[in-house]
């Protein structure tokens, strides 16, 4: 199954499954990222922001609440996803502000030094070329623009790591599984999480293809870290 087929199947149930499995945290680490953007934030006139990955929205609404941007695009590969994402947008009151659309990050449809920000949301996982994902946000983007990324990695610590495992490749499938009737999901879910690079990696990966990277901060004890990159 492609994996915007997949995230289709359970968009119904994947707001509360994210909760659930961040055990709450999710958005906390939103207001991290949009807090690192704020750091960097200039109103101008006719700043615009992509948000990849956008999936239900809700990063793209946190953004726009916090820092109201001229314009927020999201784009995401998964039709269902979007539909509740643009229902989101309309009852925050956000619909002229907020554009979703599908989309997916290998191919923005978009000319080079388009965004003044980009951000990414645990989507860089799912991106099916992570190189030509990143390489492809980079053209999209200002000389000087900024893209955050938020993404699940492993604790350092070799207890929390035994347990973070042991969570994420037994207790959370079978739960949210359970929840979304989806059991492959979030089989998926642990393995791409397995299978991603480290944070010094990813760093290395952004680096290459021509990002400054001007912070790696792991949260909540380094199972999720934030990124913050400078074109």
């Amino acid at each position: 199954m492609l994996t915007h087929e997949m995230f289709n199947t359970i968009a119904w149930r994947y707001d509360l499954i994210n909760t659930f499995i961040s055990l709450g945290c999710d958005r906390y680490w939103r207001k991290k990222l949009v807090h690192a953007l704020q750091e960097y934030w200039k109103q101008n006139k006719n700043q615009q922001i992509l948000d990849i990955a956008t999936g239900t929205a809700d990063l793209a609404i946190a953004t726009m609440k916090q820092l109201k941007p001229d314009k927020i695009i999201g784009l995401d590969p998964a039709e269902k996803m979007l539909e509740l994402g643009k229902s989101k947008i309309k009852k925050n009151g956000f619909a002229n502000k907020v554009i979703l659309q599908k989309g997916c990050a290998e191919s923005i449809e978009f000319a080079d030094n388009f965004f003044d920000f980009a951000q990414v949301s645990f989507g860089v996982r799912n991106f099916a070329d992570l190189n030509c994902g990143l390489a492809e946000i980079y053209r999209v983007l200002k000389f000087g623009g900024i893209l955050t990324i938020l993404e699940f990695s492993y604790p350092k610590n070799k207890l929390l790591r035994f347990i973070y495992k042991l969570y994420f490749n037994f207790v959370m499938p079978t739960v949210a599984g359970v929840l979304s009737g989806n059991f492959k999901a979030y089989k998926y879910l642990a393995t791409s999480v397995a299978n991603f690079p480290s944070p010094e990696k990813l760093k290395n990966i952004l680096e290459c293809i021509g990002f400054k990277v001007n912070k790696v901060q792991g949260l909540t004890f380094g199972v999720c870290s934030l990124y913050l990159c400078k074109k």
